[in-house]
């Protein structure tokens, strides 16, 4: 049977005392160890395959050094959602390398009261970033007054609650702003989601933008919402079409939905972008694969979960200017063949 690995063990091959070993391994409060130390201890922990006893750790530093990825939708939505494993990556990437596990959690919209107090006190997370915060979500910002670490992967203005998010006014507006340079004047809006989360509202908003600086009227007709899913494109694309005189361009504020709709257009005997012309939002790497390849607004996914999980896992260790401040990283044009101009 092999010999166990002890705290002795990593400080003799990192070459320093037991106590920094254990002040490292259990992400201590307050104690000033240099990154260079950190690293060695982490490293040589690893070299000696030493795994530390998840309990005891948490007995002694109060900590499970689990972080929690939860989404308010529903299992079934958050699975369908191609946007999401991108941020994911980027969220367990970094938090792996702080020695933090990840849960994923979907909680529909439907639930409340204790969702999030039982991802605490029950599951033994240490702090949550939550991807498509809703304007209506009370518990939240009451487990949130509690004291709770918590970022969010999109924005809800006056809480106080830290961000990273993406500029969703400004990436829909350059979304809308293109389709209107290729002459198009009517054009509609297939949201991401209902308009209670805050980045669809943000979406609609910059496409509102955009209409008006280009003196086109706004159309409430022409804005259907999406669920976060390519059904839920499927049924908006299909009420778009039934409009008279139909839309020459559609702005759907989600890849994932744009398939959906990119579908609705192929059924009804129309095509893309010939008679409709299609532009989407998020870049998940299956659009530029599809015919015709979709034109639309690149998000830095896999930065955001990145981020997101630095400024909490910064917030875990006492750095309370990371729970409060926001991050807004840009977003970028990206012309393809949905649209019907040239790739430049």
């Amino acid at each position: 049977m092999p010999k166990r690995v002890t705290s002795k063990d990593i400080a003799e091959l990192a070459g320093v005392s037991r106590t920094t070993v254990s002040f490292v391994l259990n992400n201590a409060d307050g104690m000033r160890i240099p990154e260079e130390t950190r690293q060695r201890v982490l490293d040589a922990a690893r070299q000696l395959n030493y795994y530390p006893d998840a309990a005891a750790r948490s007995m002694v530093s109060r900590r499970t050094n689990v972080i929690g990825f939860v989404v308010r939708q529903s299992a079934e939505q958050a699975f369908g959602d191609l946007f999401l494993p991108q941020v994911l990556h980027g969220l367990a990437q970094s938090a792996g390398k702080h020695g933090y596990r990840t849960l994923f959690e979907p909680i529909p919209p439907e639930r409340h009261n204790d969702a999030y107090t039982q991802l605490f006190r029950e599951r033994h997370v240490d702090g949550i970033v939550l991807s498509g915060p809703r304007v209506d979500d009370e518990d939240l910002l009451r487990v949130h007054s509690e004291g709770a670490p918590i970022v969010l992967l999109g924005q809800l203005p006056q809480t106080g609650i830290a961000s990273v998010d993406v500029d969703n006014i400004g990436g829909a507006a350059l979304a809308t702003k293109h389709l209107i340079s290729l002459g198009h004047t009517r054009i509609a809006l297939i949201t991401n989601a209902p308009l209670v989360y805050t980045a669809s509202a943000d979406r609609m908003a910059g496409y509102q933008r955009a209409l008006t600086e280009a003196g086109l009227p706004f159309d409430p007709a022409l804005v259907k919402e999406g669920d976060f899913s390519p059904h839920g494109g499927f049924t908006a694309m299909h009420a778009l079409l039934a409009l008279e005189p139909r839309p020459t361009a559609v702005f759907v504020a989600s890849d994932t939905v744009a398939l959906g709709a990119l579908q609705a257009i192929r059924q009804q005997g129309l095509s893309v972008p010939s008679d409709i012309a299609l532009v989407g939002f998020d870049d998940i790497p299956l659009v530029g694969f599809v015919d015709p390849p979709l034109t639309t607004i690149r998000l830095p996914a896999y930065e955001l979960g990145w981020k997101a999980a630095e400024k909490l896992i910064r917030g875990i260790g006492g750095d309370k200017a990371s729970l409060v401040t926001n991050v807004i990283l840009e977003t970028e044009l990206l012309i393809r063949g949905s649209c019907g101009a040239s790739s430049k």
